[in-house]
C-alpha cells in the first residue's frame, strides 16, 4: 500500500501540516486539505470544474487588459497553522511577485474563491471561511453551485480584523470588487456551458 493510501487509510488520527505536506503527491493527494488535522479529499466534479474554467477565463481577460492587475491561480496551497492547509479553487494575488511557483505553499492570497463541492460545503461556509477571515484573506468568494449564487465576504478596509457582511449575489447580478477596479463578471456567466 502506497503511504499516501496508507496515510488516509489512517485517518482516524489528527496530522500535523508538516506530516500532511510530507505526503507522497499523485491524482489523489491534489483533491485534499487539511482541515483541524483531518485530512478532507473532494476531487472535483462537473459543474465545479466548469466554474473554475469561467473564473479563470474572467481573471485572465482582466489581468492581461492592463498592467499591474496582479497574478491569479488555481489549487495552490495556503498552510495557516500548524494543523490547516487549505486549497482555494481560485487564488489571485494583487502583487505578483510574491508568488512563488516553484513553491508547493504560496502566501495568503488578497482573494480566495472556494467552489461547492459535496464534501466540502460545510467546512467552507464555515471552519475554512473563518481560517480565511483570521489569516488575512481580504476578499472570499463561496460559489454555490446549487443555487447558483456567490457569497461575498471582505473586509470594510484593510486593517479590518474581520470580513464586513456577506452579500449574495445572484443572477443577473455580476461579481465587482473595489481590489479589482474595471472587473466585472456576470454570475450568470460563471455558470455557462462552453
Amino acid at each position: 500500500m502506497s503511504r499516501y493510501r496508507e496515510a488516509v487509510a489512517t485517518a482516524e488520527r489528527a496530522f500535523t501540516a508538516e506530516e500532511f505536506l510530507g505526503l507522497p503527491e499523485n491524482d489523489h493527494s491534489r483533491h485534499c486539505e487539511l482541515i483541524g488535522g483531518r485530512i478532507v479529499m473532494d476531487p472535483p466534479r462537473g459543474l465545479h470544474s466548469l466554474v473554475v474554467q469561467n473564473l479563470i477565463v474572467g481573471f485572465r481577460r482582466w489581468i492581461e487588459a492592463a498592467p499591474g492587475r496582479g497574478f491569479v491561480n488555481i489549487e495552490q496551497g495556503l498552510r495557516l497553522t500548524d494543523r490547516d492547509v487549505l486549497i482555494p479553487d481560485l487564488l489571485w494575488w494583487a502583487d505578483a511577485s510574491r508568488v512563488d511557483l516553484s513553491k508547493g505553499i504560496q502566501p495568503v492570497p488578497d482573494l480566495a474563491v472556494e467552489v461547492r463541492s459535496p464534501a466540502t460545503w460545510l467546512f467552507d461556509i464555515g471552519v475554512k471561511r473563518r481560517l480565511y477571515e483570521e489569516h488575512g484573506v481580504g476578499e472570499l468568494w463561496l460559489v454555490d453551485t446549487d443555487a447558483h449564487t456567490v457569497i461575498v465576504s471582505r473586509r470594510s478596509g484593510p486593517r479590518e480584523r474581520s470580513f464586513a457582511e456577506g452579500a449574495e449575489l445572484r443572477m443577473p447580478e455580476s461579481l465587482t470588487s473595489p481590489a479589482l477596479p474595471g472587473f466585472d463578471l456576470p454570475v450568470e456567466d460563471l455558470f455557462r456551458l462552453p
